[in-house]
């Protein structure tokens, strides 16, 4: 079978990777993105039908100039492919006034002079009284956040890629990448395709490709609880919340879409997993200390999970992005380990991917997310 060209190679077509295409596509590079299963597939990270957004980030000031990026490209793809896809419904960091969500994102707020307002606990009750709070809890409160839709958003990203041009080869797995005189070899369960460049973008499976690099694959269990009143619940009522207690965990949750549940889970905490056998059956022991939250913290709201989901997180020992061209990989692209925080980001990491691929400036400072640091610290 002849070789089928490229000028870049996508490797995975989930969040980040459907989002490289639509750039790559809009900028007139010939691309071709490969993916085992199909773009909103549940089977990775890009899953359980609402995802966080936010721009007082307490991960760090230096992820907001992204998300100031990210928002106008969340909403030129809704423009572009007719689907609604971002509810900004505001969010509630929840926890002490020296808790690391709340200093956090009062510190990045304060430094980019985004809209904010940082309140006690009588006025959060008084707002908000789906929430029971301890002494002393504070909230800043995040006007420009909400929540996304994943698997939407990743359908609709591989459509206008496709639509601009690219090209997607669906449930065709990658089986080996060698480096060649001329880019890049892909042997694919379809036949071989060679590039000049390559993006790897295949989130749980990335570690494959770069195995010198500790990026550390955890399984993640999402849950979804009963609500006694729907309009209690809904965006319009209920803004999206992160909450730190004094075990350092954070739990989130989400509104209601449109079911009588909202979705409320942890983040971390789960185990080590390998994404070709990673066990997708939830049980109630990886639910427990969620249950818990919930009926100790929420007011209206069973606490028992009526639904339960599997994802994965790729981490990076930091817990910072890896965005850049891995050590001795010339022509690659990597975007992976978001740590669990990075769906948010999609369409901006795919901007900058895209731009790296094609020779441009990525627009940023990638210095700290650069894959180097990681071999500096093994």
């Amino acid at each position: 079978m002849t070789e089928r060209r490229a000028d870049v190679a996508v490797v995975g077509a989930g969040a980040m990777g459907t989002m490289a295409l639509w750039r790559l596509a809009l900028m007139g590079v010939s691309c071709v993105g490969f993916e085992q299963f199909r773009p909103g597939h549940g089977l990775g990270s890009s899953t359980g039908d609402t995802r966080i957004f936010r721009t007082a980030y307490f991960e760090g000031p230096g992820y907001v100039p992204l998300l100031q990026a990210a928002l106008p490209l969340w909403r030129e793809l809704e423009e572009a492919s007719g689907e609604p896809l971002l509810n900004l419904c505001g969010a509630l960091m929840i926890g002490g006034p020296d808790s690391v969500i709340v200093r956090g994102a009062l510190r990045s707020a304060r430094q980019h002079g985004l809209q904010h307002e940082l309140i006690d606990g009588e006025e959060l009750a008084r707002r908000h009284p789906q929430h029971r709070l301890a002494g002393g809890e504070v909230a800043v409160v995040d006007p420009a956040a909400g929540f996304l839709r994943p698997e939407k958003a990743v359908a609709a990203a591989a459509r206008v890629a496709a639509q601009a041009g690219a090209e997607l080869k669906l449930e065709t797995r990658v089986e080996a990448i060698e480096s060649s005189g001329e880019g890049f070899r892909l042997t694919t369960s379809d036949g071989a395709w060679l590039a000049n460049r390559m993006i790897l973008a295949s989130g749980a499976w990335n570690p494959r490709w770069v195995p010198d690099l500790p990026l550390q694959v955890e399984r993640v269990v999402q849950t979804w609880f009963p609500i006694d009143d729907a309009a209690a619940f809904s965006a319009e009522r209920f803004p999206v919340f992160i909450r730190q207690l004094d075990d350092g965990f954070t739990r989130y949750g989400i509104p209601s879409t449109g079911e009588a549940t909202i979705k409320v889970a942890g983040h971390g905490g789960g185990r080590a997993a390998d994404p070709d056998t990673v066990d997708r059956d939830a049980t109630a022991d990886d639910w427990a200390s969620t249950a818990d939250f919930v009926r100790r913290w929420l007011c209206g709201v069973g606490g028992e999970p009526v639904q339960a989901r599997v994802c994965m997180y790729t981490n990076s020992p930091d817990e910072h992005f890896v965005i850049g061209e891995p050590p001795g990989r010339p022509g690659v692209v990597l975007v992976s380990a978001c740590s669990g925080h990075g769906f948010k980001f999609a369409p901006v990491i795919g901007e900058i991917a895209a731009r790296l691929a094609n020779g441009a400036d990525a627009g940023f400072d990638l210095v700290p997310f650069s894959p180097r640091r990681l071999v500096a610290v093994t």
